[in-house]
């Protein structure tokens, strides 16, 4: 590979993005040049040739030099911190601190800044540096100067050191039952789960076995006209949710309705089709679901009510407003924004607001829709509280969102839209994946103070008591690839962690939530100390946790007592078959037949037997299976309670339970590194016999009882 150029280098560099990383095998790889220039480009910088990156990184020098202060300045509770003031050089600067509260802190410490004056166009502007005291309050204040007649601020987020378990956990471990909600319906709902199947399996797991928690696929919205995307992390919005999981008849004013046999007609007709049909239908349940939530919507509300919704849209603003016309334009031009009429390809454009005027009520019917499933989120976690759970509802917050939905619509100007995000090869998908998603980007977030990413995670947190953030690591840095290219072309663009951390820690501890990590996959050592030592919660899955340490010269199962202590542990995960189905090798099976393994299937099912073979060894030693007679292999639900009664010997204080295995399902939700090759997300649950379970079926069902019991024990061992 020709080596690069000192300047493009130097600029990759001042913008966070790496010229070279350590592959999950531990190789060093070079990233190519076009890989690069592709990416700055995604930035806004133009580096096709030495003589465009002299003059960006000039630029980038005096847009340093022209701020008073810089854009965003961060601090922790109980610790100091500093942050520059550029001034001309040798002026006075008066310096202080506007609280969220409305109190001021005046006569911080100047420290001492040795960095020579920079000349901006004949003006010497020097800088000074400025402490920030340790005891500065939690939350989102203001940094304010004034030299002269030159005043200027800028917001100073104040985050906690370290994130503390809430009072209601304690030191106490808990257990949780981990669902994919649109794929376990009710003999009630509409063709697919909803929020009402939701709080009804939190009441079971918490009454009849003392689980702590629920965790739930993200929840995020999709695009309202068909084909309505099936994937729960390609979400044409993360600030809005899918109304798809809305239970109409939980709805106030239905109770209003005069002809209700007709909505119940039309949902036994959509159950009918959920019954007969292989996969889960969306489009089909919409359809049916959105005529009956719009004759609901045009019941006539009581005064409070009217109160209520006025109080909604006011606290949800102009993001509220801009997710319901794009909804009502995507309902009109089609899900993808890029081919609408030009004027309407920005929402402060002046013919989005005559459309708003013009269609008003069918953007108000999307507004509606969102107050409410807050409504109904809001109920499913205090119902959820109430019937004992010590966390609720834990949400699970997608990495990215669809480049053609209302998110990347809504905010185009801090989204990259000329590459996607994804991830690299590894052990586990060895052609790299490229999830089609626009990642943040890094620079714009700092200018805008990183307001659209805390007004997302301050909505996740608003109905929940905890969140799982899907690959955490793209907090700290994300694999970015450039526009038709593959995802092996890729390369690591960094974040400022420590302000996305911070707002993530903040938000928890003002509502008393967990926060969980899903730190898989290749991960820099030190990334998962940083999390712990913020207080945030990791992800460890059975099949991964591997001896590679040196302490077991075969590579084996880490024992249990070695696992984190701060941790979501689990079996399985959403990305393999359920336990079920892995023993019976559909893992390697499936990725064979779909292409997507680089050596043959029958050395990968070699491995796998092998690394099988090994963790049954495990649980023979600590004595949670038996060992075997005549050399016959042991059953499969004796090694899948086995494998979920080895999570209680680790330290873990977060233990889950896939509904998926609670019943015997064998078939995978989703392959990684596929999209229609495989029916990813429209698996309906099933158990081991092939055929449909509903909710009433799970609180029948001797397996998932037994797999209830066993977790309930790990952590209530009374129960």
């Amino acid at each position: 590979m020709t080596e690069l150029s000192p300047s493009l280098v130097e600029l990759a560099a001042r913008h966070g993005v790496a010229t070279r990383y350590e592959d999950w095998s531990g190789t060093q790889v070079a990233v190519p040049e076009s890989t690069l220039i592709a990416v700055l480009a995604a930035l806004g910088v133009a580096a096709a040739d030495d003589e465009q990156r002299a003059a960006a990184l000039i630029q980038h020098d005096r847009n340093y030099w022209q701020r008073s202060l810089p854009p965003t300045i961060l601090a922790r509770t109980g610790s100091t911190s500093s942050f520059w003031v550029h001034v001309t050089h040798g002026d006075p600067v008066e310096v202080w601190v506007a609280l969220e509260d409305g109190s001021i802190r005046q006569s911080l410490h100047q420290l001492r800044n040795d960095t020579p004056p920079f000349d901006l166009d004949g003006r010497l502007v020097g800088e000074a540096s400025f402490e920030l005291p340790a005891d500065l309050p939690l939350g989102y204040h203001r940094v304010h100067m004034r030299t002269g007649t030159v005043e200027a601020d800028a917001p100073l987020i104040v985050s906690p050191a370290t994130l503390p378990v809430p009072p209601r956990l304690g030191a106490r471990r808990s257990w949780g039952l981990a669902t994919q909600l649109y794929s376990v319906r009710s003999h009630r709902s509409w063709g697919v789960g909803d929020l009402t199947d939701l709080t009804d399996l939190a009441v079971w797991s918490a009454t009849r076995h003392g689980a702590g928690f629920i965790l739930v696929n993200p929840l995020h919205a999709a695009a309202p006209a068909a084909p309505m995307e099936p994937s729960p992390y390609l979400p044409t919005s993360r600030r809005f949710v899918n109304p798809l999981y809305l239970r109409p008849e939980a709805i106030p004013e239905y109770a209003e309705l005069r002809h209700r046999g007709r909505l119940r007609r039309s949902r036994t007709e959509v159950q009918a089709r959920a019954r007969r049909r292989e996969l889960i239908d969306r489009d089909s349940a919409w359809r049916a679901k959105r005529a009956a939530l719009a004759t609901i919507y045009r019941v006539e509300r009581s005064a409070g009510r009217e109160l209520a919704y006025a109080g909604y849209r006011a606290r949800e603003g102009r993001a509220l407003d801009d997710f319901a016309v794009w909804c009502a334009l995507a309902e009109k031009y089609g899900n993808d924004w890029h081919g609408w009429p030009a004027e309407l390809q920005h929402p402060r454009n002046v013919a989005v607001a005559a459309f708003a005027a013009e269609h008003a009520d069918e953007v108000d019917f999307h507004r509606w829709l969102q107050w409410q499933l807050d409504e109904q989120l809001t109920a499913a976690h205090a119902t959820a509280i109430g019937a004992g759970m010590d966390i609720g509802v834990m949400h699970d917050l997608a990495v990215g969102v669809n480049p053609d939905g209302a998110d990347a619509w809504a905010l185009q100007e801090v989204l990259a839209l000329g590459v996607t995000a994804g991830a690299p090869p590894d052990e586990f998908n060895q052609l790299g994946q490229d999830w089609s998603q626009p990642p943040w980007r890094p620079d714009q977030l700092v200018e805008q103070a990183y307001e659209p990413f805390r007004a997302l995670v301050n909505g996740v947190l608003r109905h929940a008591g905890g969140v799982r953030i899907d690959h955490i690591i793209g907090l700290f840095r994300l694999w970015w690839i450039p526009r038709g290219a593959a995802p092996t072309e890729g390369t690591y663009v960094r974040y400022d962690h420590e302000a996305m951390i911070g707002i993530v820690a903040l938000e928890a501890h003002r509502t008393g939530a967990v926060v969980v990590g899903e730190d898989l996959g290749t991960v820099e050592p030190w990334v998962r100390d940083y999390l712990h030592d913020r207080g945030l919660f990791g992800t460890s899955i059975l099949w991964f946790e591997q001896d590679r340490d040196g302490q077991d010269a075969t590579g084996g199962p880490l024992p249990a007592e070695r696992w984190r202590e701060y941790c979501l542990s689990a079996v399985t995960t959403h990305d393999l078959p359920p336990t079920a189905g892995y023993l019976a090798g559909e893992h390697v099976r499936l990725r064979d037949e779909l292409g997507l393994l680089t050596r043959p299937a029958a050395e990968e099912l070699a491995d796998d037997r092998a690394a099988q073979a090994a963790w049954l060894a495990e649980l023979r030693r600590v004595g949670l299976l038996a060992h075997p007679d005549n050399g016959e292999e042991p059953e499969s639900d004796a090694v899948i309670l086995a494998l979920h009664r080895y999570l209680g010997r680790t330290p873990s204080k977060l233990l889950s339970l896939s509904l998926a295995d609670a019943v015997g399902d064998l078939k995978t939700q989703n392959q990684p590194g596929t999209s229609d090759e495989y029916p990813n997300w429209r698996v309906p649950l099933r158990g081991p016999d092939g055929r449909q379970r509903l909710v009433e079926d799970v609180f029948t069902d001797p397996r998932a009882a037994a797999l209830g019991a066993v977790m309930g024990s790990l952590v209530h061992p009374v129960l």
